[in-house]
């Protein structure tokens, strides 16, 4: 499925004349031609690196957004050497918006938890559009506690435009179960590291957000309600979703700055969506090395930096 951004689309009418050059190349070889190409893809890479120098957050909204983008379970293939999924709360059911896998990540053995989305219809209705039930964060809190009874790190993967808000999952306490997890994860004794890697949504991102590191991808947000939430309450128009996203200081630029995040995951140029391999090994990379620094603290020092941590959130200013 393709899915061409509107900023995105000059790079890409250029690199599609550079396809049908390199057509007739290869019916008919000319060394002028071949110049004319390599001078067109250089103009290319330019241009990319000068529109992905200057995005703006609602841009960055979009990316994080995008189809092609990698989802959870496609870190998990990328990243991981082998893992096998667990399923179920062992209190009502399965949620499939929510995987859990354990897996040896980079040599070590970890447990990652995440949102799962969908590309087609099909898998958007089996994964809900990454937003979890209840079930989905109580199996998480699940998973979490095995890997904490048996030392092993946790890492979890934030991709929800929020947490489902649906009848069924009132009934069954929505928000009990995202405040459960929010002190459980305060108080693991084993080091957590969460990484926004597309849509940062709400409670239902925080309700696996608790951790020692939280990472952002280059062109992810994070942020307590959707632009389009946003704009609705502000403007009473989602037309305004780009002045919201500016405002709300979500994109992982601005939280680096405020001090929400611990790092920022760079992409590759263009965005995740054009190369999952090289966005999956620069994650890979910087979980592992968030982890191996975190395994070298005692117990003790890593509960009460995390505290610390938290705690610490929120700037203001007075008169």
């Amino acid at each position: 499925m393709k899915q061409v951004l509107e900023f995105e689309k000059p790079v890409v009418k250029l690199r599609e004349e550079i396809e049908e050059a390199k057509k007739k190349l290869a019916s008919k070889p000319s060394e002028k031609l071949a110049t004319q190409i390599a001078e067109q893809e250089k103009k290319a890479d330019t241009l990319q690196r000068e529109i992905h120098a200057n995005l703006n957050p609602w841009q960055r909204v979009q990316i994080s957004r995008h189809i092609n983008r990698p989802f959870m379970l496609d870190y998990v293939k990328h990243c991981c050497d082998e893992f096998i999924e667990v399923h179920g709360d062992r209190h009502v059911g399965d949620d499939h918006a929510m995987p859990a896998v354990f897996a040896i990540w980079g040599g070590k053995r970890v447990a990652v938890i995440g949102h799962q989305k969908g590309r087609d219809t099909k898998e958007n209705l089996l994964r809900n559009f990454g937003s979890a039930h209840p079930e989905g964060y109580r199996k998480a809190l699940r998973v979490m506690r095995l890997a904490e009874k048996f030392g092993l790190p946790i890492v979890t993967l934030i991709d929800t435009p929020g947490a489902f808000p649906g009848i069924g999952a009132e009934e069954r306490n929505i928000a009990e179960a995202i405040a459960f997890n929010l002190r459980e994860m305060m108080l693991l004794r084993t080091p957590v590291v969460a990484v926004v890697i597309g849509e940062g949504g709400s409670g239902g991102a925080l309700g696996i957000g608790i951790a020692d590191r939280v990472l952002m991808m280059e062109n992810a947000y994070y942020s307590v309600i959707s632009p389009e939430g946003c704009a609705a309450i502000l403007w009473k128009h989602r037309e305004h979703a780009p002045e919201a996203a500016s405002a709300l200081k979500l994109s992982a630029q601005d939280l680096s700055q405020l001090g929400i995040i611990d790092g920022i995951v760079p992409e590759p140029l263009g965005g995740a969506h054009h190369d999952h391999e090289t966005a999956a090994a620069s994650l890979k990379e910087a979980v592992l090395e968030a982890i191996t620094h975190l395994e070298k603290l005692p117990t003790a020092q890593l509960l009460e930096e995390r505290y610390q941590k938290f705690r610490a959130l929120g700037k203001f200013t007075e008169d």
